[in-house]
């Protein structure tokens, strides 16, 4: 058997797109893309915002045409070549266990600074553990994580709205003085430079609605869920994440953003304390901030399972990582090898390292996904044909304005990888399998 079981409606796909983009791009990356480029991360969150939703409707439109796990790995075996598909799924399996280990570290320096405790040598061991937990947590089934998911996220909104609401009075007295001069952008960088890497480190904060198109095989009436499913959660997330990358740097100066006691893994912590929220407030900002890095990672496990289990199946990596439970419908292998990889890039210990690798891999990955969007049919095609050309053009613009040790380390491992695609079917083809 090796299928899986459509458990997953509406309010469930957006509840799991939500839990994977209110994380780590709002806890974290707000936060490393104002180091970047100062008060301009706001409009960086917008230039953001925007590559996503055109990503998004791509990934909608082919999501609906057709539904199956795996996302654009599979839509690039059936709209382009085996090849670029295998290079997608390779890309989704690299970008986002980087993604991953980054909600790890997250969950437990807010964690430690909720707890008053301040060890540093404790992130890695605890981060690893919870990766084990979570792990354990997919392997229980689609339901129950499900389940987990809604109730993760739902906290996680009312701390957000939390720090907004109470944040934005000393926002809007403040934003005239912080908000300028509006490009800072590190030494050594063109504010135009310093932007743009700022934007590329942004857009890898929406992408999380990828998770209900890899999902396809498990979400109720897939054409029509899975777009309704990707939109919304876009057009949520973005207006959170404009209220509070703007509450963030309006009310608190880029500056002081940038000092050491901002970027440590708990920056919206920080800000609400020196704005001098009320002791139970600042408390609900933290919960937040677990809950939030807790459903990234549990999203994370269930989407990067879901594309290994897809490449198993068509044996690009091995055909064990292809096969179900007969008890729950459950990718057993696949979430194994995903919860290791996740534990080994834990490991690094740099939340701005595994952000910026995942920045550049998710952009390219994005890039494939318009790709075979323009390959859609007339019929085939839910949105006007402009859209996925332009996502194509804005991801491949933003993707090498990383860091350049960034780019050149994820395209040594693409090329890799397509060096073990190689090898592997030329054994395969000589008969030999696994």
């Amino acid at each position: 058997m090796s299928t899986l079981q459509r458990e997953v409606g509406l309010i469930g796909a957006m509840m799991m797109g939500l839990g994977s983009i209110l994380g780590t791009g709002v806890f974290v990356s707000v936060n490393i893309a104002t180091e970047v480029t100062g008060p301009a991360v706001v409009l960086a969150i917008a230039v953001a915002a925007l590559v996503a939703t055109l990503n998004g409707l791509s990934s909608a439109q082919l999501a609906a045409n057709h539904p199956v796990s795996g996302g654009t790995y599979e839509y690039g075996y059936r709209w382009l070549t085996p090849t670029l598909g295998f290079v997608a799924g390779f890309l989704f399996l690299c970008a986002k266990s980087a993604s991953a280990a980054t909600a790890a570290l997250g969950f437990t320096g807010y964690s430690l600074s909720f707890l008053g405790i301040e060890r540093p040598d404790w992130v890695v061991p605890i981060s690893v553990i919870t990766v084990v937990l979570v792990t354990l947590l997919v392997l229980s089934g689609i339901k129950r994580s499900n389940a987990m998911n809604i109730i993760i996220v739902s906290i996680t909104l009312i701390s957000l709205a939390c720090f907004v609401l109470l944040g934005l009075s000393a926002s809007l007295s403040n934003a005239g003085e912080n908000l300028v001069p509006f490009f800072q952008p590190e030494t050594g960088d063109t504010p135009v430079a310093s932007f743009l890497e700022a934007c590329a480190l942004m857009f890898v904060a929406f992408t999380g609605y990828g998770r209900i198109a890899t999902l396809g095989e498990e979400v109720h009436e897939p054409r029509r869920t899975i777009p309704r499913a990707i939109i919304v959660t876009l057009i949520v997330s973005s207006v959170v994440y404009m209220l509070v990358g703007f509450v963030s740097v309006a009310a608190v100066s880029s500056t002081d953003l940038m000092d050491s006691s901002y970027s440590q893994s708990a920056p919206l912590e920080q800000i609400a304390r020196s704005l001098e929220f009320s002791p139970l407030a600042q408390r609900l900002i933290a919960v937040g901030a677990v809950t939030a890095m807790l459903g990234v990672l549990l999203n994370l496990v269930l989407g990067l399972s879901r594309v290994a289990f897809a490449m198993g199946r068509r044996s690009d990596i091995p055909i064990y990582l292809g096969k179900v439970t007969e008890k729950n419908s459950n990718p057993t292998n696949a979430i194994l090898l995903v919860g290791g990889v996740i534990l080994l890039l834990t490991l690094i210990g740099n939340v701005k390292t595994t952000w910026s690798f995942s920045a550049f891999t998710v952009l390219i990955y994005y890039a494939i996904t318009n790709l075979a969007a323009i390959r859609l049919s007339e019929a085939e095609r839910l949105y006007p044909h402009w859209i996925p050309w332009a996502g194509l053009i804005l991801c491949l613009s933003l993707a090498f304005w990383v860091e350049t040790r960034i780019w050149i380390t994820g395209t040594g491992i693409v090329l890799l990888g397509l060096v073990y695609r190689f090898v592997r079917h030329q054994l395969l083809n000589s008969g030999k399998s696994d």
